[in-house]
């Protein structure tokens, strides 16, 4: 129904401040999130891209991410093909403080009417235990800093201007594996607590999209779509219903009375 009778985001003001590690801005072919590399001839489709759902719905976007190359690619596709403004900042979230007194003067003067938290990322490119991270002082730092860091520090930023003109909107994109703690990916859970389940980008190995596993372009559009009915979502139906079934299926509680009754015994 939501997507049906969809919220006027243009109703919170002119501009999105869209901010996110590259690898989910951009998809290629649909199916494979562009990382690094300029894109194929013909392949790039805007439509297809979180920030392009936002531009679709009328807003103009601030796009925030570490390679400012790639960053005006994106721009000039949105501008030439929804006739929208862009404003780029190049930033490095997990270089922690240093980035936002640069981003503050880069938003002088405009109305960011939505905020969209979306970086993140994980201490290892595959599953590791904690004490098994590569490079742990550097990374779990760099880690912090963009999950959790960025969102507290951006919506410091932004949300005084929305205050002031008594409307706003801050979306924060979180995960499931934030909503307990996971195995072998304890600090990504501890730091990213929209909650979805898989989605297929490259943090998730480019797992074929399936009746469980959303793509990218259609959980942005489904999650677009719950803006304005609900202040927590899983995104889309189909991950909904595996939060319903995790939650009625979690043994935890369980697992841990034994573990205790085991001590005592």
């Amino acid at each position: 129904m939501s997507e049906i009778w969809q919220t006027d985001l243009k109703a919170y003001g002119q501009w999105a401040a869209f901010m996110n590690n590259w690898r989910t801005i951009g998809v290629l072919d649909n199916r494979q999130v562009i990382q690094q590399g300029p894109p194929l001839a013909g392949q790039m489709s805007v439509v297809k891209q979180p920030g392009g759902k936002l531009a679709k719905r009328g807003l103009d976007l601030v796009l925030i991410s570490r390679s400012e190359e790639k960053l005006h690619r994106v721009a000039k596709d949105i501008e030439s093909q929804f006739r929208r403004q862009t404003r780029v900042i190049q930033a490095d979230f997990t270089e922690g403080h240093s980035i936002y007194s640069a981003i503050t003067q880069q938003l002088e003067g405009l109305e960011i009417g939505i905020l969209v938290n979306n970086v993140g990322m994980n201490y290892t490119g595959i599953l590791a235990n904690f004490l098994d991270v590569p490079d742990p002082e550097q990374r779990i730092t760099q880690v912090i800093n963009c999950n959790i860091l960025s969102v507290t520090q951006m919506s410091r930023l932004i949300l005084p201007g929305m205050v002031e003109r008594g409307k706003g909107l801050i979306i924060n994109m979180s995960s499931e594996a934030a909503s307990q703690p996971q195995p072998m990916l304890s600090l990504y859970s501890a730091t990213k607590c929209v909650a979805p389940f898989v989605v297929s980008t490259n943090m998730t190995h480019n797992v074929p999209v399936n009746p469980l596993v959303k793509s990218a372009a259609s959980f942005a559009r489904d999650a677009l779509n719950t803006v304005g009915y609900t202040s927590y979502t899983s995104g889309c139906v189909t991950h909904a219903l595996q939060r319903m079934a995790k939650l009625a299926l979690n043994t935890e509680p369980q697992i841990r009375e034994r573990m205790a009754n085991n001590k005592q015994d």
